[in-house]
């Protein structure tokens, strides 16, 4: 009987045509035990290894100067984005996309030399890229069918919308010279939409070439407002306030009612729009947001810059150590950083834009005023933070419960090979091969069983059950014939 401190190892006895053999010795069990730990080793190691990078090292300094940048962005956000119509970064962002816009014109021929104005590059490219659906509302059917208006049609059409649906209906309307709006919660078509248009192309594929460049072409020439505005100007809608259109358009393809919520966000979207929330507002509110991201990978980057210099060597310092030590981007603890960062930007404005719609509402809540003071892209933003968070944070769980397996795996491994190393001291191998050889070579075992042979054979066991040979023995115990 063994105890818990004595190891048990066990060779098995192989029985062949030509005799008996072990199947293993305790060399070779050891070569096997050992190159399995290797493996175990290394599995440990990367584990280990890749848990060290889903971990953030942030210090108390790397929050408290996280929740700073946040904080200075935020209050950016507040005096310098604000609401349409009243953001001094919202005229910057004007007046880049009015020469953006210039510039895009000379690519397509426009020539600055007779009328160097925004309205004559926007006429120009409103004729370059002409479409069906660009009904103003004014003097159109459509102004008493759904009530469109110069205000409010770069927002209904579906083809002045900067999404991917807004491209499909946009080609759609050019094969077809149709035009669909949304109003009210409807989509709406309009068949015969301009009589005088053509979509240009030979065949299939260059019409829908055509029609991507008409489609993106006449953003362009609607990012600054039309060629007829007078101030500011109608833009595109926001990207990101499209979407109550597209969900819309959807539901109402695809026959699912469209609900009240859907309605209000869309009416929501509409009003806030309609006072200048538009591409270029949207714009102006990523600047504060692009700034606390640079702001943050900078101040991760200077502080891990001044540690490497401090405490290197001037002989060991290389490039590749000094940016794999300061690079701001593939690690955890940057990450963490600006999680922090962009949840105080977002608690920031969204506390002003909270104050400020009651204070706009006359003791009710103006939402169109927290909408428009809202930074969605601040959220988006730190939304994406917290889903990276949540996926590290599962990732290190996982890992950290593989590498106890592992490590229980490495224990049991390693009491094997102690036990190996015990019974290697206490046998040796080539007494047993010697045994084994012996076994095999004697013929005492032959000879008792001529002699059994001869026996049954005088005491006239027929010849069908008896058993003469190895081939004989062998084939009676695995239940054959005899």
């Amino acid at each position: 009987m063994n105890t818990e401190n004595e190891k048990l190892m066990i060779l098995e006895l192989g029985v062949t045509e030509d005799g008996y053999e072990f199947a293993s010795d305790i060399k070779a069990a050891l070569n096997n035990a050992e190159a399995e730990l290797d493996n175990i080793t290394i599995q440990l190691e990367e584990s280990v290894e890749s848990l060290k990078k889903l971990t953030p090292e942030c210090d108390k300094t790397d929050y408290i100067l996280a929740a700073c940048s946040g904080a200075i962005c935020g209050l950016i956000d507040i005096f310098l984005v604000g609401k349409p119509g009243e953001s001094p970064l919202g005229d910057i962002t004007d007046k880049w996309f009015e020469n953006r816009t210039m510039d895009f014109a000379k690519m397509c021929g426009w020539d600055d030399k007779e009328n160097n104005t925004l309205a004559s590059a926007l006429k120009h490219l409103e004729k370059k890229f002409k479409i069906s659906y660009d009904q103003r509302g004014a003097g159109d059917a459509a102004s008493w069918i759904f009530d469109l208006n110069p205000k409010n049609h770069h927002f209904k059409s579906l083809g002045h919308n900067p999404t991917l649906l807004g491209l499909f209906f946009s080609v759609l309307d050019q094969f077809s010279n149709t035009s669909h709006f949304v109003s009210n919660g409807e989509l709406i078509s309009l068949q015969e939409a301009d009589g005088k248009f053509e979509l240009k192309g030979n065949d299939i594929p260059s019409k829908l070439f055509c029609g991507f460049a008409n489609w993106f072409g006449h953003l362009i020439s609607d990012i600054s407002g039309s060629s007829g505005s007078k101030g500011r100007g109608m833009g595109i809608p926001s990207p990101i306030w499209s979407w109550t259109n597209d969900i819309i358009a959807i539901k109402r393809k695809m026959n699912i009612p469209v609900g009240e919520f859907d309605k209000s966000i869309n009416e929501l979207a509409l009003e806030i729009y309609k006072q200048g929330y538009d591409a270029r507002f949207q714009t102006a509110q990523a600047i504060p947001v692009f700034i606390n991201e640079l702001l943050v990978r900078m101040i991760y980057s200077i502080r891990r810059l001044v540690k490497y210099f401090t405490s290197a060597q001037s002989e060991a310092r290389s490039f590749s150590t000094l940016w794999k030590a300061c690079e701001p981007f593939s690690n955890a603890t940057v990450k963490r950083m600006l999680t922090v960062a962009h949840g105080t930007f977002c608690l920031i404005d969204t506390g002003d834009a909270v104050v400020r719609g009651f204070i706009s509402g006359g003791g009710s809540f103006n939402v169109a005023e927290f909408a428009m003071r809202f930074n969605i892209v601040g959220v988006g933003r730190f939304a994406i933070s917290l889903y990276g968070e949540a996926s590290r944070g599962i990732k290190r769980h996982s890992l950290k419960e593989n590498i106890v397996v592992i490590r229980r795996q490495k224990m049991i491994v390693e009491d094997y090979i102690d036990g190996l190393n015990y019974l290697a001291e206490i046998y040796d191998d080539k007494e047993l091969l010697l045994f084994t050889q012996e076994f095999k070579e004697s013929d005492m075992y032959v000879q008792a069983f001529e002699k059994s042979v001869l026996l049954a054979q005088k005491r006239k066991v027929s010849s069908d059950i008896l058993l003469k040979d190895k081939s004989d023995i062998d084939s009676y115990f695995m239940g054959g014939n005899k």
